[in-house]
């Protein structure tokens, strides 16, 4: 499985293609780890509502150094900042939102998608592991879309872009698309359709590192 000739982005760069598929208007939810990135570019002439589990609505990007108030954390215990309009609520409350589909989009990471769109994102059956499902089995079926951030490949370089989970499953048919250090892949009735490949890397090439069949769009309009 050749990797020389892959050419991935960064995670900041995960983030900003994430961050410009964010339509104006929209209710968010940035999942624990690489996800929370995606708040340090969504432009700020686009009204975008962030969403913490942990009872917030309204959070800004990332405080400077020196400026963090650690009364003002998300649900990774990562201090945020609050824009003007924003409010605090209780927990229970946070999770009526996620339950009750009033989130536009959710992001999160992931250990393996499916072609047809299930996450496992919780467990790897790894001796040292500590399984934490947390919110993201709300989010996953509760938002209207689920965004996946997440390298393409493990350190071991095995894809994570499966045919079928062989983790436990946090949500089954629930992903809409996969952005990853290689491309953006649309989760379709074929299975993972190319939306964008970055670098000018080849089909082929991702397709060689990739644990299922990517399919180009049906058409340019796609």
């Amino acid at each position: 499985m050749s990797q020389s000739s892959l050419k991935p982005i960064t995670r900041n760069e995960i983030a900003q293609k994430i961050a410009a598929c964010i339509p104006e208007g929209s209710y968010v939810n940035l999942g624990i780890g690489m996800p929370t990135l995606v708040a340090n570019y969504l432009p700020q002439n686009k009204e975008i509502f962030l969403h913490s589990e942990n009872g917030i609505l309204g959070m800004g990007p990332a405080p400077e150094k020196g400026q963090e108030d650690w009364d003002l954390i998300n649900a990774g215990k990562q201090p945020v900042t609050l824009l003007p309009g924003g409010s605090f609520f209780h927990q229970a409350d946070s999770f009526a939102m996620m339950r009750g589909g009033h989130l536009d989009i959710c992001v999160l990471g992931a250990f393996q998608v499916s072609q047809t769109g299930d996450l496992a994102s919780w467990h790897t059956g790894e001796p040292q592991a500590i399984p934490a499902v947390g919110g993201a089995m709300d989010l996953a079926v509760g938002a209207k879309k689920t965004y996946v951030m997440m390298e393409h490949l493990t350190k071991e370089g095995v894809s994570k872009l499966v045919k079928q989970c062989t983790y436990p499953l946090t949500g089954v048919g629930c992903v809409a698309t996969v952005f990853t250090d290689l491309g953006i892949f649309v989760i379709t009735q074929q299975g993972f359709t190319v939306h964008e490949l970055f670098n000018g890397m080849t089909l082929e090439e991702v397709q060689k590192v990739t644990g299922a069949p990517l399919f180009l769009p049906a058409s340019p309009h796609h």
